[in-house]
């Protein structure tokens, strides 16, 4: 496994926090890779959390197994295993440096969504909208995904304006993202990326993974999370600012 005091430093703040977004404080685990990504490749970064991503989702589904949106999942996973598909294909042919440019724009863009989202803004899909556009949102979602384990902010375009009831919703999402996370599972193989050395790292955090999610269901019941929200998408931007600048300056 990975023995780099500096990766440990970051990772367990990431872990951490993926748990935590786990538990219930929504987008804050999207911080997760790009922290990652300032010690390791993002390549690999993503591979290491990816099991750990796949055990939290067992909870999930567990949960809410019997609440979900059938005709969003048939029309969002198909095209999601699209965009994964797209995804690797960006990071199997161009250069790590490359990759490292789009994770670290995938960063700022996403906490700057959320930043404006809490302060009133948003854009989503029509109600009525084309299924062609849930395809569209489903693929971006799937790329997303693939490159910075944050496909949040396409799936929610097009889910929000659906009015699912509460456990629907969560059900729906914790559906769509264990199913896509098991699509993006073939990919990491053909990219060489789940190696001993990798498996072992995930090994290692999965437990811290474990125990903050239980805490971060504690927690979001008794704490108000506005500000701890805004510290963590502000400390996205600027892990998003420094990934961008590693990558110019390589």
């Amino acid at each position: 496994m990975l023995t780099d005091p500096l990766f440990y430093a970051l990772a367990i703040p990431a872990v951490i926090l993926l748990g935590l977004a786990k538990g219930g404080f929504a987008g804050v685990g999207a911080i997760s890779l790009p922290l990652l990504a300032l010690a390791i490749s993002p390549v690999q970064a993503a591979a290491i959390l990816l099991p750990v991503l796949i055990l939290q989702d067992l909870v999930g589904v567990w949960a809410f197994r019997r609440s979900w949106d059938r005709s969003i999942l048939m029309l969002m996973i198909p095209s999601a295993a699209v965009g994964i598909g797209l995804g690797y294909l960006l990071a199997a042919r161009v250069s790590a440096t490359a990759v490292l440019a789009v994770l670290g724009a995938i960063s700022i863009v996403f906490a700057l969504h959320r930043l404006w989202l809490a302060r009133g803004g948003g854009v989503q899909a029509p109600k009525n909208a084309p299924l062609a556009l849930g395809a569209l949102l489903g693929a971006a979602s799937g790329f997303t995904s693939q490159i910075a384990h944050a496909g949040q902010p396409p799936f929610q375009m097009w889910v929000l304006p659906k009015n699912l009831p509460p456990p629907v919703l969560v059900g729906t999402t914790a559906i769509f993202f264990a199913v896509i996370n098991w699509i993006k599972v073939p990919a990491y193989l053909a990219l060489g990326q789940f190696t001993a050395q990798n498996l072992m790292t995930a090994a290692v955090l999965a437990p811290l993974a474990v125990v903050s999610t239980f805490a971060g269901v504690w927690l979001v019941r008794r704490i108000k999370a506005e500000q701890f929200y805004t510290a963590i998408y502000v400390l996205m931007i600027l892990v998003g600012a420094q990934l961008l600048w590693k990558a110019l300056a390589g």
